[in-house]
């Protein structure tokens, strides 16, 4: 990377790391895919998976929404102790090798308990390395602009995650769900063995250079002690997050729908997630780069594609299915990076770890309490399961308005 002054330049060389941050950025992501390979290639069929075990769509959606509640919700426990530790890369690597092994798992049980708990096994493993991650992430994203680097890093995760989905679809289509689960070990194999390389060549993210302060659309306050006592900026959009999240089903719910009333075919399934996740990848591009630009207030389009969602998805005809699917994967990918490029903006630099797992413990239960009504009432009045989402949405608008109409600090990055 190039650099434009004799400190920076004798900061660059004295560097343990043999990557540029850009590189670092791009090269974490390539990581990211690899491990998105397997886990994001199970999870578009886990919910019909669980069905063939007899499971209802309360229970679908309890056990999919209590995998996302404990790899967001735990995070409220690896994000301090990354802060406290600051052993970013053994933590990370461990979550990672968790998440490899819980999928090829999940293809070999034979009963449904046994499904449930590598289900949220494989999510606890997101638990564990996303904090510390994202903080590694977020040192090298000082000098590229925080939404351009999540947003990269969130691309080519999403990579993996559209060809796993396709794999698990042959896969599935020449032979059935275990063999769509076993062949994930190869891709499994593949993210650890990068990770190790990673580890060498960047041994210290933290020596990328000082921070170069906030680009958000508030100042922000640095606030020492316990894990609660960050800015109301961060809990306002805590609070904004968590109802978008009330109202927005799991892919496995919404999967569940399409195989009991027989919407598509098995196979096809993971193929509509698949193309879920190629939306999700540019949305995030899209909303790294508004986030840059104008900050928190390019996020007020996510309460309307989340209301959308159950008017599309929830119906039997496949056209509709497959753009509610794409409007999903859209919302998601928006929350995927525009969330970890705001929460890195919104904390104090050596807070970032518990930032994160404070603020994914928030989003996490909201999704979980979302998706276990969701679940209840599909089973129950669609009508009202569209009014419940109406509702939490318009809520979340409600929420968004203070981000909108505030200044917004100019952007060191743009």
């Amino acid at each position: 990377m190039a650099t434009d002054s004799p400190t920076a330049d004798l900061a660059a060389a004295r560097s343990p790391n043999h990557l540029s941050p850009f590189q670092f950025v791009m090269a974490f992501g390539v990581v990211s895919m690899s491990a998105d390979f397997v886990y994001e290639g199970a999870r578009g069929i886990v919910g019909p998976y669980l069905a063939t075990f007899g499971a209802s769509a309360v229970v679908v959606g309890v056990v999919t929404g209590a995998g996302e509640a404990v790899a967001l919700m735990f995070r409220l426990v690896t994000g301090p102790l990354s802060d406290r530790t600051r052993r970013y890369w053994p933590i990370t690597i461990t979550g990672y090798v968790i998440t490899v092994i819980a999928v090829p798992v999940l293809g070999a049980v034979a009963q449904f308990w046994q499904a449930a708990a590598a289900v949220i096994a494989e999510r606890f493993g997101k638990a564990v390395r996303t904090p510390a991650r994202d903080t590694m992430l977020g040192h090298a994203s000082t000098d590229m602009g925080r939404g351009k680097a999540f947003a990269v890093h969130e691309a080519l995760d999403q990579c993996g995650a559209l060809l796993g989905p396709l794999l698990v679809a042959g896969m599935v289509a020449l032979s059935g769900y275990r063999l769509g689960f076993a062949v994930l070990v190869v891709p499994g194999v593949v993210a650890v063995a990068l990770l190790a390389w990673l580890r060498r060549a960047v041994p210290a993210p933290a020596a990328y250079g000082p921070e170069s302060g906030p680009a958000t659309a508030w100042p922000v306050a640095v606030v020492q002690g316990p894990w609660w006592r960050f800015s109301r900026r961060f809990w306002a959009y805590s609070a904004f997050t968590a109802l978008t999240m009330v109202g927005f089903a799991t892919f496995g719910v919404l999967s569940y729908h399409l195989q009991v009333d027989s919407v598509l075919p098995e196979w096809e399934i993971p193929v509509l997630y698949a193309a879920a996740m190629g939306a999700d990848a540019l949305a995030a591009l899209g909303s790294g780069w508004l986030y840059d630009r104008v900050g928190l207030r390019g996020l007020g389009v996510l309460p309307v594609l989340s209301a959308v969602v159950p008017f599309l998805s929830f119906t039997n005809r496949p056209v509709l299915v497959w753009i509610g699917a794409l409007v999903w994967g859209a919302a998601f990918g928006m929350h995927e990076s525009t969330m970890r490029a705001a929460v890195t903006d919104l904390v104090p630099a050596g807070r970032r770890g518990t930032g994160y797992g404070t603020f994914t413990a928030v989003y996490g239960l909201a999704w979980l309490a979302g998706s276990a009504i969701i679940g209840a009432l599909y089973e129950t009045s669609r009508t009202q399961l569209h009014v419940f989402v109406l509702a939490t949405q318009a809520a979340a608008l409600v929420a968004f308005l203070p981000m909108a109409l505030s200044r917004r600090v100019a952007s060191s990055s743009a």
